[in-house]
């Protein structure tokens, strides 16, 4: 819980900072005074003034901020400092003070990622384990242990890009090739797969298991790498060391035929074969129950010693610092893409709103990126600061794209939107921005 909390403030924080930064950077090259720079909503914790009078906060809930500027439309302004108020300022400089949170939020993900490619990026070959029946893959030629090479036209060598691809394919109805290296064999080959409104209406929680493909994993012998404290293995005498041969009277050579059978058998007695440096010792396992995706299953408390990965399977790509810029720039480009069609899909009905997420999943994946690398957690940055920029972007009053539309009307009129207009506008924003948080919330919920 607290380190979920920490990652979260630690991602939310830094990101809406520099978003807020974008629009004081603007703001003060226009000449416009910025009254406040607040990072977090509610009451200050720490206040710090500046030479120009910009009062920067940091507030208790750090689930967004602002940049509060100088408006005659909120107040008297003393006549000195008029020339200073948003307000007056031209519609194309209000469009640029607005427009600069967004693009600051783009500019940071290009700087993230290509920080990430600096560092080397690290990635597991696409090498296909099982073929699942009944599944568009299924359609091909393609065996386990090919290798995956290209997906509808676009380059794979990972299976992240894999999944961006088959995001992007949600919906489609049609034909695409898959292109692999089959197993063995040097020439590479092509298949067609057919789609029919592909995962439409569907939550895909694997979108790589729903196209068909389960992704090749080494071997893992059932040898314990650690067993949990006050848990029933624990209880049973097992010892980090062990490797597990026989259970009731069935050998097991794998890790996973060990956890089909405890999760198969809650509060049921299991007599369990191990083999140590002493020697062979038989033991009684008796499997406490617990509740996965509704059903209840069996659980041990143990821990398996991790594989070795095949070293042809790991590829790894060193950039130089032009590389570097030129990866983050089509990364993000890629990924702005990616979540811009996936809006569209969502306002279609083509993707289920329970694909919607709230502050609760966006904790926990942040946990789970900095549980895996420092790679991993500024990729989860750099795709958090997109997904800002674009939702900002979003033509709903009350956000930043709400702002440029009615700049926009402004530009094109040469006279800007009733304040009525605009107030009604606010109040239809505001109850749309509730409605969509509230579903976001009930799935984090649900999803608990």
């Amino acid at each position: 819980m607290i380190q979920n909390i920490f990652s979260i403030v630690i991602a939310f924080g830094f990101l809406i900072t520099f978003h807020e930064f974008g629009h004081y950077f603007v703001a003060r090259r226009c000449g416009v005074k910025v009254l406040r720079f607040s990072v977090g909503f509610g009451k200050p914790i720490y206040r710090y003034v500046g030479k120009t009078g910009t009062e920067f906060t940091l507030a208790m809930i750090p689930l967004g901020g602002y940049v509060r500027m100088l408006d005659e439309r909120e107040g008297n302004v003393p006549a000195e400092l008029k020339g200073q108020t948003f307000n007056v300022k031209s519609v194309w400089q209000r469009i640029a003070i607005v427009a600069a949170g967004p693009i600051a939020n783009f500019i940071l993900a290009v700087v993230i990622y290509a920080i990430v490619a600096l560092l080397g990026v690290q990635s597991v070959a696409p090498k296909v384990g099982q073929i699942e029946p009944n599944s568009p893959i299924a359609q091909t030629q393609i065996q386990p242990s090919d290798e995956l090479i290209a997906l509808d036209g676009e380059d794979v060598a990972s299976w992240d890009d894999v999944n961006l691809v088959l995001a992007s394919l949600i919906g489609k109805t049609g034909t695409i090739i898959v292109r692999y290296q089959p197993d063995g064999l040097s020439s590479q080959q092509e298949e067609t797969v057919s789609l029919d409104r592909w995962l439409v209406g569907d939550e895909p929680n694997n979108l790589i298991r729903a196209f068909g493909v389960m992704p090749w994993q080494p071997e893992v012998r059932p040898i314990i790498a650690q067993v949990v404290e006050g848990g029933a293995a624990e209880a049973a005498g097992f010892q980090a060391g062990d490797e597990i041969l026989v259970i009731n009277d069935q050998s097991v050579s794998q890790w996973q035929q060990v956890v089909a059978m405890v999760q198969a058998n809650p509060d049921a007695t299991l007599l369990v074969l191990v083999r140590r440096k002493e020697g062979m010792r038989e033991l009684v396992l008796l499997p406490k129950s617990t509740v996965v995706n509704s059903q209840t299953v069996g659980y041990a408390g143990l821990a398996v010693v991790p594989p070795t990965w095949d070293e042809e399977l790991i590829r790894v790509r060193s950039y130089g610092p032009l590389e570097s810029l030129s990866y983050g720039v089509a990364q993000t480009s890629k990924m702005i893409s990616l979540t811009v069609s996936s809006i569209g899909k969502m306002v279609q009905g083509v993707i289920s709103v329970d694909n919607l997420s709230g502050p609760i999943t966006i904790a926990k994946v942040a946990s789970a990126s900095a549980d895996s690398g420092l790679q991993s957690f500024l990729k989860f940055m750099a795709y958090l600061s997109i997904s800002l920029g674009v939702l900002n972007l979003l033509p709903i009053p009350m956000l930043d794209g709400g702002h440029l539309l009615f700049f926009g009307i402004e530009a094109v009129r040469r006279k800007p939107v009733t304040e009525r207009i605009q107030g009604m506008a606010y109040r239809v924003g505001a109850s749309l921005l509730f409605a969509l948080m509230a579903i976001a919330i009930f799935n984090d919920i649900a999803r608990l």
